[in-house]
């Protein structure tokens, strides 16, 4: 039961771990009732997983940084399973050094997934730089004590970025490549 989100409440969710998520956009849905909806959920997003693509220029870029020797990981707010299908799917196998999910560490905004990876790497804040889409990633590395560069084309407006002190708001992949190559 309850109400269908609305697309302002989904959209702002983007990136949360589940529980969180199903909390704020469905607040009217008993929290006994959260492991049916996660379950729903992740099988529709699994069913959908095919549907998922790259913004364009995404593989150049990743390649170029690569080739620059800088570390590339990811933290999200998917679970383990739904991360590896989307880089197994995606032309992504071996392009990141390190990942952290939601069901591993602490979601966003909590900074224990910047955090890990920075320790796993041996890299200090003041050398680790989060891009993301969301209010829920900028939040994420101010609070690890990290730079971050905010992207406009994914689920939160850019104009919720100001106060989180991104470095740069990018608002294309061609964009964010020119400053990453100047920047990073």
């Amino acid at each position: 039961g309850g109400a269908r989100p609305s697309d302002a409440a989904a959209a702002y969710v983007i990136g949360m771990a589940l529980v969180p998520a199903l909390a704020r956009a469905a607040p009217d849905v008993p929290a006994d009732k959260y492991p049916e909806l996660a379950a729903r959920y992740r099988h529709h997003y699994l069913a959908r997983q095919q549907d998922i693509s790259l913004f364009e220029g995404v593989l150049p870029m990743l390649a170029e940084l690569r080739a620059r020797h800088h570390w590339l990981s990811v933290a999200t707010g998917k679970s383990r399973r739904g991360l590896d299908e989307v880089l197994a799917s995606r032309q992504l196998q071996g392009v990141f050094d390190g990942s952290r999910t939601a069901d591993e560490t602490a979601g966003k905004p909590h900074p224990r997934m910047l955090h890990e990876l920075m320790r796993e790497f041996g890299v200090e804040p003041q050398r680790t730089l989060m891009i993301g889409d969301t209010t829920h990633d900028l939040q994420m590395a101010l609070n690890a004590g990290c730079a971050s560069v905010g992207v406009s084309y994914g689920a939160h407006a850019p104009d919720d970025f100001e106060a989180l002190r991104p470095r740069q708001v990018a608002h294309s992949v061609a964009e964010l490549h020119r400053w990453l190559s100047d920047n990073a």
